[in-house]
């Protein structure tokens, strides 16, 4: 122990300290519930000495035994000191000093058995012992529950997998170095531990061998041994290590941890075979510590860049979270009367805003105009379509109109009551579709005033239903009011009416229309006297010339409705805004309780505290990185 600490002490004197404790405090921070920092990860099955490793390092006794042993992330933070040994444990909320290092265990089973239960199940939730001394490295370690693949006892059916999605939460960030646990004696290509390494670091960049056991090799294994360690097998960047720890039956026969590093020392030193490993320093739990002291801290220093950055992006995302949100509403009573006059005024100006089409900070993608657009369209579109459906009906209409109501006077003379009942039936047919269009419109306005809402008043529950309530009431009888401005223009629409002038104009165009058709129609050359087409070339021309007044006159009436219809939705939204902003104003003069308005939702209440509590710690967070 002495000369490990001797070795230690005259390491990384001035940086390994400061940069593990930076680590240290981020995570002490809550920084780890954000983003993944850097961290030795300590994963192998069952029984391949991960504990044996641990407790060598640490200097004290940890969970062991048959069974799962670690069944909470532990988190091992040794720190070289000058003063007498000192613990400390602390796991949700709880903190508690360890003043004798036999304790160290107890303390570990009790916080398992309150975060997991008394029992065999495991949890994510981390336990974070701090050992202070002057015979441990300056070293943090992450330990993780050992690989099982058979429940045994009480254990769940399905405690392999809940292990590995433990372990795989840990090692799948590229912030974490792998240190993965083998035992000597075993196939190293079929270790769980090493394949699940593999999937997540498929390079072998971050990951690194430890080799328990070597006193329980097979004669001649040996040299496979070996040369595993010497990275000839499955070559990893940050090659391997191999220790040999106390056995069950040393630690029952009481072997000191002091005894078994001088008998380890011993071991390797005068084995035939490992001695090499340990002539080039890759055996012996020494030679591991200062091994993964010099790979934390180099990791860490390499890391640095990117963990800035990556806590000034999660500082920037969290401020932006926080906007959303808002402020919650003050306790002071007048303060309250302000905060709520500020709410309701920024609302209604977005309202009278969004009437103008003038672009919105807080929704920038609400915008009713897209709406209203589409649906304008789709009314004109309609109006064209519905022209000329009705100009294929003409000729059958005319037939009917002719067997029913002509009288004495010869074919081929227009009869402007026809004329008439034909246009006025059209147009008629055109009322419940524009009504239809104005509901479509109306809902369209509602949606997006409460869009509008939710955005203003977050967390707010009573006033957002409140002002839902007023939208809804508003909405209700502005289209009933734009609903009858329609029905009055469709009953303005029943007289067939326009100005000489503009009908002749309408008329000579749509005969020059025609005209260019016509012309654009080869005749044939010989047509059969009697036929088809001269027997009823009179009533052709008769419906053509019905034809062109029809089309004349539908040009100039479904402009009008082209235009006033949309002119009348138009009025209908800014209708809305004008009566919104009254009721609103209205609603800050009557007696309705401001307390009971800003009464706030506690979801929102709590979001917000949380995301505070995390704007918090990155940004301590940040300012420790900056000083680093």
């Amino acid at each position: 122990v002495e000369t490990m600490t001797n070795t230690l002490r005259e390491q990384y004197e001035e940086k390994v300290r400061p940069l593990i404790d930076l680590i240290d405090s981020l995570r002490s921070l809550g920084v780890e519930k954000d983003l993944s920092l850097p961290a030795i990860v300590v994963i192998g099955d069952q029984s391949s000495g991960k504990s044996s490793v641990l407790e060598a390092l640490s200097g004290v006794a940890l969970p062991r035994g048959g069974g799962i042993t670690t069944r909470c992330p532990l988190e091992l933070k040794m720190k070289k000191g000058i003063a007498e040994w000192h613990g400390m444990i602390r796991y949700q909320g709880h903190t508690e000093n360890i003043e004798d290092p036999m304790d160290v265990e107890k303390k570990i089973r009790e916080a398992q058995d309150k975060i997991a239960g008394v029992g065999v199940g495991i949890s994510e939730d981390l336990i974070s012992l701090e050992i202070t001394s002057t015979d441990v490295p300056d070293l943090t370690l992450i330990d993780l529950p050992g690989i099982t693949r058979v429940a045994v006892k009480d254990q769940p059916e399905n405690i392999g997998d809940q292990i590995k999605r433990l372990i795989k939460k840990f090692i799948t960030s590229q912030q974490t170095i792998n240190l993965v646990v083998v035992p000597c004696n075993v196939d190293i290509a079929t270790t769980e531990a090493l394949m699940m390494a593999h999937e997540v670091d498929p390079n072998w960049e971050r990951t690194i061998g430890i080799l328990t056991k070597p006193d329980l090799v097979d004669k001649g294994m040996e040299e496979t041994v070996v040369a595993i360690v010497s990275n000839e097998i499955i070559h990893l960047t940050k090659g391997y290590m191999i220790v040999k720890c106390r056995r069950q039956k040393e630690i029952k026969h009481r072997l000191s941890l002091k005894e078994a590093i001088n008998n380890e020392t011993a071991f390797f030193k005068d084995h035939p075979y490992f001695s090499t490993l340990y002539n080039e320093g890759k055996a012996t739990i020494s030679n591991l510590a200062k091994k993964l002291t010099h790979e934390l801290v180099h990791h860490i220093e390499k890391m640095l860049p990117k963990l800035l950055e990556e806590v000034a992006v999660m500082i920037a995302k969290t401020q932006m979270e926080l906007e959303h949100y808002g402020k919650g509403p003050p306790e002071d009573p007048t303060e309250q009367g302000h905060f709520l006059r500020d709410k309701v005024m920024a609302f209604t100006q977005d309202a009278v805003n969004l009437t103008t089409g003038e672009k919105l900070k807080t929704t920038p993608q609400t915008n009713v105009f897209s709406g209203l657009r589409e649906n304008f369209k789709q009314w004109r579109d309609y109006l064209e379509d519905s022209g000329n459906m009705f100009n294929r009906r003409i000729e059958q209409e005319i037939q009917e109109d002719e067997i029913q109501f002509r009288g004495r006077e010869l074919p081929g003379f227009i009869n402007y009551k026809t004329f008439e009942v034909l246009v006025k039936e059209h147009i008629k047919q055109l009322e419940e579709p524009a009504i239809k269009s104005l509901k479509e419109i109306s809902d369209i306005v509602r949606k997006c005033f409460i869009q509008l809402a939710q955005s203003r008043f977050v967390g707010l529950p009573n006033l957002f239903k409140t002002t839902k309530e007023k939208i809804e009431n508003i909405k209700q009888e502005k289209e009933k009011e734009a609903e009858s401005i329609l029905r009055i223009q469709f009953k303005l629409e029943n007289i067939v009416y326009t100005q000489d002038r503009t009908y002749n104009q309408s008329l000579t165009t749509k005969k020059i229309e025609e005209h260019k058709e016509e012309d654009s129609i080869e005749e044939p050359e010989y047509r059969v006297p009697g036929s088809h087409s001269q027997a009823y070339s009179t009533n052709s021309a008769t419906l053509q010339e019905l034809r062109q007044h029809f089309n004349a006159y539908y040009s100039i009436a479904s402009q009008r409705l082209a235009d006033h219809i949309p002119m009348v939705m138009l009025y209908l939204l800014q209708e809305c805004a004008i009566q919104l902003n009254k009721d609103m104003l209205q609603m800050l003069q009557d007696k309705i309780s401001t307390k009971d308005l800003l009464k706030e939702d506690s979801v929102i209440c709590t979001t917000r505290a949380a995301l505070q509590n995390r704007k918090n710690r990155l940004t301590k967070a940040h300012d420790c990185l900056v000083k680093c």
